[in-house]
């Protein structure tokens, strides 16, 4: 996000600013707002293309008039693209009086996760001209990134602006990159049966591309089986998180990317107050590195698998579980979960290899979530079985993945991701790679050998190449020679001075 792109997004910044609106996370929420109405504009339009080219029905949210606190008002008025070109005071009117009163009762059931989270949402754009200024630059915005190809500008403004945000680390509210998300959901190969869970999900970034990824693979099976398209609607996503603003942006995120009644619940997932046992069949998650929670909040039942206080070995007791019998998890961890000493690091690695099915540790560089946190991170692979299973873990060893990884995080060539897909496809083709590739097997027995370590570093072998120098002498030789050139040219610097 620099460059022209970069600088429209401080210019709206600044008009929220300058319009009184100074809490980072109100902007965002407004922001939220506004990128919905518009993005319902061009979903609905794009359904209608589905539909047209699938043979289905299609009725538009905007095609018939619309009751809004006992007024009917023609649907069409509520289009971005309608009212995008009036004056400012008929604009704002519209927006105010017509168009967020109607976002926030779009949903018909009054328990879906879009309904709980937009009863209590406000429209704080305080003036006509404020309004007017923010359509115009997000109209720009929108113009840039379709002229750079990048679909996901509510993804790109929302990492933009929470990189502002000095305790972003700290609250845990910055996201994990698309590519990262995408590559996860691409290696576990969501299928329209599947119950997909993420316990800490934050804007829905995992959840989203699940639904993506199907609409994409498994178009036919999911919109046009009327079951797998009742599912995938309705009950096949679930994500919980613990702060509204977060869950009300997930929520309006899940249903702009076509899925109208996402389970996006307030919960502590660490807590008993989430009693989920054996529900899901994929489980995919960044859960957050808070470090010790009190015992008192923590579930007993993850405190039976898992004698801690830490989040990120909890979260890992917590997936399996969630998981049913056979479900996949693929979860993202800091280092010290791989390599840690204490007794709770031990257990919990020890319960993923000898008690489920460990199928794959993928080490990514430390620069993968700057410019938020320079953490180093790994992803875990594993399937619940509760009898074992592990037999040979699959080990990558990530050095690049498409962007620089400083704080500017540019985009170059070098990249992993691509490799690391293909690779995973075919793990009957990784048995006989050396230690020294990018990729390898270890044995469940030599994990076990080596207290359930699961670093990287531990198992890799560097490859020393012997470097043969010239003798002693040579070079000795070679520094008189150098010595003796520099007199010459000092002694000719002195005669020019002198003339």
């Amino acid at each position: 996000m620099t460059g022209e792109l970069g600088n429209k997004i401080d210019g709206l910044w600044e008009i929220f600013w300058n319009g009184g609106i100074t809490n980072p996370l109100d902007v965002i929420e407004q922001m939220t707002y506004l990128m919905f109405i518009k993005d319902l504009d061009d979903t609905d339009n794009l359904r209608a293309k589905e539909a047209a080219m699938l043979g289905l029905p299609f009725q538009s949210i905007f095609s018939e008039d619309v009751d809004i606190g006992g007024r009917v008002v023609d649907g069409s008025q509520l289009k971005w693209s309608t009212f995008h070109d009036f004056p400012a005071d008929k604009m704002y009117s519209i927006v105010q009086e017509w168009v967020f009163p109607f976002i926030k009762n779009l949903h018909g059931d009054k328990n879906s996760a879009y309904s709980k989270y937009m009863d209590d949402a406000i429209f704080k754009i305080n003036t006509p001209l404020m309004l007017s200024k923010i359509v115009d630059a997000m109209d720009e915005i929108y113009s840039m990134m379709e002229e750079l190809h990048q679909t996901d500008i509510r993804g790109d403004v929302y990492e933009y602006l929470l990189s502002k945000i000095a305790q972003s680390g700290v609250n845990g509210q910055f996201r994990t990159p698309r590519h990262i998300i995408r590559m996860m959901v691409e290696l576990m190969d969501p299928n329209p049966k599947d119950s997909i869970c993420d316990p800490a999900c934050g804007t829905s970034g995992f959840l989203v591309a699940s639904g993506d990824y199907l609409r994409e693979r498994y178009k036919k099976e999911v919109l046009l089986d009327k079951q797998n398209r009742n599912h995938f609607m309705n009950d096949m996503f679930h994500g919980y998180d613990m702060d509204r603003t977060m869950l009300r942006i997930g929520a309006m995120n899940m249903m702009t990317h076509g899925v109208e009644n996402p389970s996006i619940e307030y919960r502590d997932s660490l807590s008993d107050q989430n009693p989920d046992k054996e529900l899901y069949s994929l489980i995919l998650a960044n859960p957050p590195f808070k470090g010790n929670l009190d015992a008192d909040t923590i579930s007993t039942d993850l405190q039976k698998m898992c004698k801690t206080k830490k989040t990120e070995l909890l979260f890992i007791a917590l997936f399996v579980r969630m998981l049913k019998i056979g479900g996949r998890c693929a979860c993202i961890v800091p280092d010290g979960v791989l390599f840690g000493s204490s007794n709770a690091h031990k257990a919990i690695r020890k319960e993923i290899v000898e008690n489920q099915r460990l199928e794959a540790v993928i080490s990514m560089p430390s620069g993968v979530f700057k410019p938020y946190a320079g953490v180093s991170t790994g992803i875990l692979i594993f399937t619940k079985t509760n009898h074992g299973g592990t037999d040979n873990v699959w080990f990558y060893d990530m050095t690049a993945d498409g962007f620089s990884l400083d704080d500017k995080r540019s985009a170059i060539k070098d990249n992993d991701i691509p490799d690391i897909i293909s690779r995973f496809k075919n793990l009957e083709q990784e048995k006989n790679r050396k230690r020294t590739d990018k990729s390898f097997m270890v044995s469940k027995k030599e994990i076990e050998e080596n207290d359930y370590d699961l670093s990287i570093n531990k198992y890799k072998e560097v490859e020393y190449k012997a470097v043969e120098y010239p003798p002693t002498s040579e070079i000795m030789a070679d520094i008189r020679e150098i010595e003796k050139q520099i007199a010459m040219e000092m002694d000719e610097l002195e005669r020019l001075l002198n003339l």
